[in-house]
């Protein structure tokens, strides 16, 4: 009866390392949610609009490997996020200059004024709006 009860252990084992090592392969395959432009924007907590715009050009750039951005894409990025549309978003694109966080991009983006954001604005935005020298 030892012997039995023995194989049913090590039948019982072997059976639980197999789905042991299906998990963890199942795991590692898994692919990370993308975080949402609305989470990203909770995350971040901008003070007010020209943050947001900021953080919004900052998504773009690095969650949906835009190379430049418009106001177009600037405005889909508030309605996207369900946020309420600056009147005039040039406005705080042009803070965002003025503060160096964003330039002038090379080349126009579907014939429209594009911008992409400096490396100090991306570490601004990194950093959760703290200046870092």
């Amino acid at each position: 009866m030892d012997e039995e009860i023995k194989k049913i252990l090590e039948d019982h084992e072997k059976r639980i390392k197999s789905i042991e090592r299906f998990l963890t392969r199942t795991e590692e395959v898994k692919p990370k949610k993308e975080l949402s432009l609305k989470e990203f924007i909770l995350q971040k907590k901008p003070h007010d609009d020209v943050q947001k715009t900021l953080v919004i050009g900052y998504y773009l750039e690095n969650n949906k490997n835009f190379n430049s951005f418009n106001t177009k894409d600037l405005e889909n990025g508030f309605r996207v996020a369900k946020e309420k549309l600056p009147k005039n978003i040039n406005d705080k694109v042009n803070h965002n200059i003025i503060n160096a966080h964003m330039t002038d991009a090379e080349k126009k983006k579907e014939n429209r004024k594009a911008w992409v954001l400096t490396s100090s604005g991306v570490r601004f935005v990194s950093n959760d709006f703290k200046k870092v020298k």
